[in-house]
């Protein structure tokens, strides 16, 4: 007898969880520690927090608009008048228009994939995915419950 002709040893449901967990640990990790970082105030206000809203930080924002806010709301609109891919390239010509922009690009492009899981759903918004402001658009869609 060969070891061609032995049996191969079986293998239980051990071997496929500690297989399963082998290839989405690594994927929730990474997931998790970029949530956490968008999600800390760097500046060390509350009033910049992502979690506080209060009544004066939004007419105070509604008093002095940033480029930045102004194309989100620019671009927010184009996903519900017309498609994702459509925002995204707006979005790439804004930043090549204006590089001041290319910082908050990966902010968009995530507000973006979330705002069209709203209006498309996840599966349909995972396909206008593209590399604008690297997978910022995809982490969006991810990240969003729709």
């Amino acid at each position: 007898m060969t070891h061609f002709d032995k049996p191969l040893p079986r293998r239980g449901p051990a071997h496929r969880i500690g297989r399963t967990l082998a290839l989405v640990l690594p994927v929730v990790l990474v997931l998790s520690g970029t949530l956490a970082v968008t999600r800390v105030s760097w500046s060390g206000t509350a009033s910049d927090s992502v979690l506080t809203a209060s009544s004066e930080s939004v007419s105070a924002r509604t008093a002095a608009r940033t480029p930045q806010d102004a194309l989100r709301d620019q671009l927010l609109l184009d996903v519900r008048r017309k498609n994702p891919g459509v925002a995204l390239t707006h979005l790439q010509r804004e930043v090549d228009r204006k590089p001041s922009l290319a910082r908050h690009c990966a902010a968009l492009a995530r507000a973006l994939g979330q705002a069209a899981v709203q209006v498309y759903g996840r599966a349909r918004a995972q396909s206008y995915a593209r590399p604008v402001c690297d997978t910022s658009f995809a982490t969006g869609v991810a990240t969003q419950r729709g």
